[in-house]
């Protein structure tokens, strides 16, 4: 009762003290005003600069609790202290650093959050860009080498089909281990990370870059359940057959990266070569993934044999490409202005998938809402700054801790999967005072200052304490605005640039901004919204037909990639041979994903030769007694590590370009976890013509059957062979696992 009591005194004292107070943001459901949180009946108040109160209750049953009230518990005061006539502000801030000193594992790693044990690849490397690689560079480096394996490559973490190569971010770690060295300097780590990125970047250059596109494939980074952001019917190999854009960005950038690090260390070659590579990614983002009636780029291209964009908005990545120059300075500021924002803040994705849970799908991710707070900042869109702000304090303090994600229907916790003390979370809540308030920006060769105050939150406020290579700098800024009025160096005005050869001793930064912005921008104010349900077709006979959709407008028909018709029908004469989609759209115009290809196209099967109907692979760790089924013909082939080389031969009736897959069969794992993806390289005739991944589909389930990605080639009429070649790219994150069944080959002509 005690303490009951003196929460309610707390929130009575806030009441009053804010009466008055200026709002700061204020939406269709919460408002930040002075020291308060308002969302609602509830309340969430600091009462000084170490402690947050709330009286927010979440969703009665929910099994993950929350807490009412943060009291620092760690020493913080190694670290830069903040000072702001904002309580709430200065509260979050020392929550972040109080909760990040519980992530420093005893073994000096980052924990990735209560929840979450150990390192993860991209957690950590997102992390670390936001903030931990100058607030622990060593447990950064320390965690960064836990994510190496024995063959000196960057570990995929593991995830849908097997993980690497249905996904493919792990490239963030270069970035990530380059911020490190421009924090320290340290030359030993330089030319410790050097090999690592670039054999890791080399690799994926030949396994998952696509050829004619020039866009990386594989899952969209982070968002790494399957069905929170794909349709339902995709295989784990239509996900590798993705071409994504936060995952593309982040290659992009891990080229530049290598190419820096080839230039500082002396390797000419490399660094034009590395830096062609990733202006080459640029090139194919901005050609295939930017929505110019949108004013924003599209999630990700899909399909099997003919690619569509997902024209859903995905803020990680639109934030990724304005914060590494993806998108030249219009195409940034479009995003900032178009990118859907709701209530409660950015989506991962917008539209929302209807018939899916929130947790990537519907939800609000603070690191992620970070990212695009700093990437409105570099567009200069200072409503889409403070609403950003807004949209990551809201639950730090409601929750009183920095959480995962967030219901965007509601703003609650009531997701799938939601831990507390989450290490990028507050590595993004610590970032919104160092990078976009202070606007410190970390080179090679210095410290640059681009502070972003919006003038709601125009104030004096210090940081002391910041530690940069043999510096201990105290920094003060006054006013608002995105343009400085004045900037000095312990007394002396100077450029807002710090050479790292200069940042030695104390240093004194004093900051006055110009109380201007350079523009005015505005902010994509939109209720949250779910898109229409995916049709489920099938053929009958030359007929597409599908299943009737709810409050639907119309459908949209596409033929080979194309839409050729609209109707409110649900059938479709498909006697003109090609693969065939459906797509919903409702009244409000938004369309839903579309639905699996039919093909209406003849196709030509070659069994491969029948070898065995057991399975023998040494790699096995579970063979069924009653052997394999499901299998056409006389029996399977099987790939493993002593299989370097698989050819079978085929007979072509016609010249062409064809679309060809492996019938296959992997029971090494589950579907959404483990590391056991089977990779190849397909050779024709013995020359190189792609990649073929064959997923996990099942732990145990030899007789569940499906397909390969889809790779074009081109045939001339006549003999052939078809082979799988197991090359050094070929080796997964498992490296004692790569095996698969082989049934068939299906080849499908193109017209």
């Amino acid at each position: 009762m005690n303490k009951i009591f003196a929460l309610s005194a707390a929130f009575v004292m806030s009441h009053s003290i804010c009466v008055n107070a200026e709002v700061i943001v204020s939406t269709d459901v919460y408002r930040w005003v002075g020291d308060t949180i308002e969302q609602g009946s509830s309340r969430a108040y600091a009462p000084g600069p170490y402690q947050i109160v709330s009286d927010y209750s979440a969703q009665p049953g929910y099994k993950m609790g929350i807490e009412k009230e943060w009291k620092l518990k760690n020493d913080i005061t190694v670290y830069p202290q903040l000072r702001t006539p904002n309580r709430l502000q200065q509260a979050i801030y020392n929550m972040g650093l109080d909760e990040m000193v519980n992530a420093v594992e005893p073994d000096t790693t980052l924990r990735t959050g209560a929840e979450w044990a150990g390192v993860w690849t991209r957690d950590v490397s997102y992390s670390i860009l936001l903030s931990m690689a100058y607030l622990q560079p060593e447990a950064s480096m320390i965690s960064l080498r836990k994510k190496v394996d024995k063959l000196g490559r960057i570990i995929q973490d593991t995830g849908s089909g097997g993980a690497w190569p249905v996904s493919t971010d792990r490239e963030i770690w270069a970035v990530a281990a380059y911020e490190v060295y421009k924090v320290t300097g340290s030359k030993e780590w330089l030319e410790y990370i050097y090999p690592i990125i670039k054999r890791s970047l080399e690799t994926d250059r030949n396994k998952v870059i696509d050829k004619s596109t020039g866009l990386v494939k594989g899952e969209t980074s982070f968002i790494d359940w399957r069905e929170q952001s794909h349709p339902r019917w995709m295989q784990t190999a239509d996900i590798f057959n993705t071409e994504t854009l936060s995952t593309s960005a982040v290659h992009a950038e891990a080229w530049k990266v290598l190419s820096e690090i080839a230039g500082l260390l002396g390797h000419k070659d490399v660094e034009k070569e590395a830096l062609d590579q990733s202006e080459k990614i640029v090139s194919a983002i901005n050609r295939y993934l930017w929505m110019d009636d949108k004013g924003y780029y599209a999630m990700y291209r899909y399909g099997r044999d003919n690619m569509i964009v997902n024209p859903r908005a995905e803020t990680l990545g639109e934030s990724l490409s304005i914060m590494w120059d993806v998108a030249d300075k219009d195409k940034a500021l479009k995003i900032t202005e178009n990118n859907p924002t709701t209530p409660f803040g950015v989506a991962i994705f917008y539209p929302q998938i209807s018939d899916i849970p929130a947790y990537h799908n519907n939800a609000l991710w603070p690191w992620v809402g970070a990212w695009w707070t700093l990437a409105n900042a570099k567009a200069g869109n200072e409503e889409g700054v403070l609403e950003g702000i807004g949209s990551i304090y809201r639950p730090a303090a409601l929750f009183c801790t920095n959480k995962e994600n967030f219901n965007l229907d509601n703003g609650d916790i009531a997701t799938e999967l939601n831990s507390s003390n989450m290490l990028w979370c507050l590595s993004g809540n610590l970032a919104l005072i160092h990078k976009v308030l202070f606007g410190i920006d970390f080179h090679k060769d210095g410290l640059a200052f681009h502070p972003f105050v919006p003038k709601a939150l125009g104030a004096d406020r210090s940081l002391t304490g910041f530690k940069y290579r043999d510096a201990i700098l105290d920094i003060n800024i006054s006013g608002y605005g995105n343009k400085i009025k004045s900037f000095k160096v312990n007394g002396k005005e100077q450029s807002p640039f710090i050479p790292a050869d200069k940042a030695q001793g104390k240093i004194i930064v004093d900051i006055v901004m110009a109380d201007e912005f350079s523009h005015i921008a505005k902010v994509n104010r939109v209720s949250n919204a779910k898109a229409p349900l995916t049709p489920i077709t099938w053929l009958e006979g030359r007929t597409l037909v599908w299943n009737p959709i709810e409050y639907i407008a119309k459908y949209k028909i596409i033929k080979d990639g194309k839409v050729i018709a609209e109707t409110n029908s649900t059938t479709f004469d498909a006697s003109i041979p090609g693969e065939y989609q459906v797509i919903g759209v409702d009244s409000s115009g938004i369309e839903g994903f579309a639905s699996e290809p039919r093909s209406t196209r003849d196709s030509e099967w070659f069994e491969v030769p029948g070898e065995g109907t057991q399975l023998s692979s040494l790699e096995l760790s579970y063979i069924p007694e009653s052997g394999v089924k499901g299998y056409s013909g006389d029996g399977f082939a099987e790939i493993d590590h002593k299989t370097d080389k698989f050819v079978m031969p085929v007979d072509i009736a016609e010249d062409g370009t064809y679309y060809l897959q492996f019938r296959y069969s992997n029971g090494n794992g589950p579907v959404n976890t483990e590391n056991k993806c089977a990779v190849r390289t397909l050779t024709i005739d013995g020359n190189n013509a792609g990649t073929l991944v064959f997923p996990q589909r099942g732990t145990n389930n030899w007789n569940e059957w499906g397909w390969t990605n889809s790779v074009e080639i081109p045939l001339t009429a006549g003999g052939h062979q078809i082979g799988l070649e197991f090359t050094d790219d070929d080796e997964n994150m498992n490296m004692y696992t790569n095996h698969a069944l082989l049934d068939g080959v299906r080849l499908v002509k193109k017209p």
